[in-house]
Formats: C-alpha cells, structure tokens, sequence
C-alpha cells in the first residue's frame, strides 16, 4: 500500500487507471456461446448449464411453488431487511415519475412528452459465493414502477439445480414469475435470442463477471440494449484530519471485499491520517472473511495525500469513481464542485453499504470512468420519453413561413410543400 504524496499532475492518467483484467480470447468465447445458443436454444442452455453450473437441468423455469416456499428457508429478521429496503428504493424512485406537461411553444402549437416503459425487460442476477438479491430490489422495482409488461430474471443455479432462496424470495416479493435457472454469457445469449423457454427482451440489466460483461456488449450489436458499459465495483474515499480511521478502513474493504479486481481509492489531506487509516485496515483485513479477495483489492488500489483542496477536487473529476464517499467537516466545499461520479455518500454515518441495500438510491452505477458521462440506474432506464405535438390553423400560420425557408435552405422541396400546401389551403378558405 504505497501511499503518493501530492503527485504531480502529469502522473494522475497513472494514478486514475483501473485494474487490467485480462481476458485473451474472450471476444471469441463469447461469440462462440451466442452462435450456440442462437442455433440450438434450450439444448445449447442444457450444455452449458451442465459444463459451467455442473448440474443437469431439464426445466430452467423456477416454478411458482419454489417461489411461494423460499421465505421459509429466511430468518424473519432477514425478510423484515428486505421488506425495509423495498420501501426506500420504492419510494425514492417513484418520486422520479414524471407527469404530462403540455407547453405552448407559440400560439396554436402545443407540445408535451410521456413515459412509456419498456415493455420486456431482463434482469441478470449473480449467483455463486454472493447472490445478489439485493440487485433484485434495485433493478425490479423500477420495473415494476414504470409498467413494464414483461420482467425476465435470470440467475445461476448451483449444483443441486436450486437457487439461493433469498433470490426466490425478493423475486416474489416484487411479484416477479419468469426467474429462470441459467447464468453467464448463456443466460445473456437466451435473453438476446429468445429460446423455447426464454423470452426475448428489448433491454438488458445487471452486473456480472467479465464474461457476463462481455456478454452484454455483444448483446448490444445484436439490437438489444443495456444498462450501461460496467468494469470491476470501484470506491473513492475523501477523509480530512477528522475522519476516523476506522470508519474510513471499513469502507475501503466493503468495496475491495467484492472481488480481487475492485479497486479502491483513498485521499487524504496528511500523511499521518493515510497512516492511521493503513494500520487500520491491517487489523480490520485480518478478520475478513474474504480477506485474500480484499488483499488483492488493496494492492490494485491507491493511497494519496493531496494537500490541496482543488487537487483533490479535482482529482474525484478525473477518476469519476462509482462510488465517492466524502468524510469530511465540510462536504459544502466539494459537493457544487463534483461533476463526476456514480453516487456520492456524504458524511462519517454514510458508508457506502447504505446505498447498496437499504437506504434508497440505486447501487446499479457506472464504472471504470464511464460516470463522466452515464448516470446510474433509475427510472428514466426502464423507459422511453415519447413527444406528442399539436398545431391549430393559427399555429401553423406562425411557424410555416420559417419552416418553408429552412427547409429550402437544406434543399429539401417536399419538406417545404407539406407546409405550403395547408399555408395555402388556409389562404383559399379564408
């Protein structure tokens, strides 16, 4: 954990590049699966199910009777978290609903947009040593908000052919039906293509290995769209002379505890408060459950110290990091000034575990710097904005004569005559 000590400028590119993730050949495995898939359907599924999963699966639809029976294996203190954290993420996202605003533009011409949702939608949800059925809650719920008619989940099944009842769970509690037992690039592939048993959908969510990633993109020269580009989880932690370390280490390892490709960054204003911070994360590390995972994080990671207030500033911008936690006295002087980042938590009770579970906002966020110019997920992504426009005889009166000039300017004649024509049937009936 080499700590940097106000670098200069001309190393920050260095200082902002994330872990490189090396994936030979990927591109072709990836194709390969799609073609597979395209071609055989289910069979392809079957195959790949049993070569990744190991498990042979007949029937990857979950029926509804796992469904109703997956609370039964959940403490109920385990349920009442879920129950809770729908709430938020219910009631933060409802709250960007917007409603029909007709404006009048000029006399006689109104125009207004509406949200329609995207009617099929799919919904990819790791498996494996951490199911995230908390991705359900964060990826579902918009779903259910905007109307979506159809919600295809798909999640990895383990070797007994079941999946992890606290998926099933959130899966019905969001009255989600279509959960399918597939995962990896196949589950991509089947929600891209559409098999017997899998419907086709218009648009892709959720995280996933690279291979998952990888197969995202793909799906996205094949006509169906995505969430947004995703990279490794990534967290930056601003901490002044107040912070306490130990608050500040256990963020850092709730980020690096993700996978050995996460990356964590921490800044501070001193080189004695890095320190602490280190000696901190020494102790914390040893009792982690995960620990070789974090370690890995860790060394992919940075420590700064940037005396400077602008540097450090400026420096979030740079990175544009998923995550961004200022603990500091006076986050007044940062938050106007960040322009780059996933989602911010503000303040030494904020850690950014809140924003992945329960207190409402989206953990589905941009990575590997793509917060310079995407949000994260909200209800805007399971929807599309449809303009509507009416013109009278008067509002066309208004308008015609600059449409008809624009039009010629561009050499566009016909353009031009759709407008002269009712100008001048205007004129005869008058």
């Amino acid at each position: 954990m080499k700590i940097n000590e106000n670098p200069n400028r001309d190393l920050w590119p260095s200082l902002t590049e994330r872990p490189v993730r090396k994936a030979e050949d990927l591109d072709k495995i990836i194709s390969a699966i799609f073609d597979e898939v395209q071609k055989k359907g289910d069979k392809a599924l079957r195959a790949y199910t049993e070569q990744f999963d190991r498990v042979k699966l007949d029937d990857f639809r979950v029926n509804s009777a796992e469904i109703e029976s997956a609370g039964d294996a959940l403490s109920t203190a385990l349920k009442e978290a879920i129950v809770l954290a729908k709430n938020n993420i219910e009631i933060f996202h409802a709250s960007q609903l917007t409603g029909k605003n007709v404006v009048k533009t000029t006399v006689g011409v109104s125009c207004w947009q509406e949200m329609r949702p995207i009617e099929k939608v799919g919904l990819y949800i790791p498996g494996g040593t951490a199911p995230l059925f908390s991705t359900i809650l964060m990826l579902g719920i918009p779903a259910k908000l905007a109307g979506c008619k159809e919600v295809v989940l798909c999640t990895p099944p383990n070797t007994k052919g079941s999946v992890d009842p606290a998926i099933l769970y959130t899966a019905g509690l969001l009255g989600i039906e279509s959960v399918y037992k597939v995962g990896g690039a196949q589950a991509i592939a089947a929600m891209t293509y559409g098999t017997a048993s899998i419907p086709k959908v218009y648009k892709i969510f959720g995280p996933g290995n690279q291979f998952v990633t990888a197969a995202k993109q793909f799906a996205l020269n094949k006509g169906v769209a995505i969430d947004m580009p995703a990279g490794p989880s990534e967290l930056m932690v601003v901490a002044d002379s107040n912070a306490k370390a130990s608050f500040v280490a256990s963020d850092l390892l709730s980020q690096a505890e993700h996978g050995a490709d996460s990356q964590v960054i921490c800044i501070t204003d001193t080189v004695q408060k890095l320190e602490e911070i280190k000696r901190e994360l020494s102790v914390q590390l040893a009792n982690l459950p995960r620990k070789d995972t974090a370690q890995l994080a860790i060394d992919n990671s940075q420590f700064l110290v940037l005396e400077s207030l602008q540097d450090r500033i400026d420096f979030i911008n740079e990175y544009a990091p998923e995550h961004l936690i200022l603990n500091v006295v006076d986050e007044s002087l940062y938050l106007d000034k960040i322009i780059n980042s996933g989602s911010v938590f503000i303040g030494p009770y904020t850690p950014e575990s809140a924003g992945d579970y329960a207190s409402g906002t989206n953990h589905t966020l941009p990575t590997n710097s793509y917060a310079r110019m995407y949000s994260g997920v909200n209800m805007d992504a399971f929807t599309k904005k449809i303009t509507f426009q009416k013109i009278s005889r008067e509002g066309i009166q208004q308008i015609g004569e600059a449409i008809e000039l624009m039009a010629e300017a561009e050499g566009l004649q016909a353009h031009k005559n759709a407008v002269s024509l009712r100008l001048q049937d205007i004129k005869d009936n008058e």
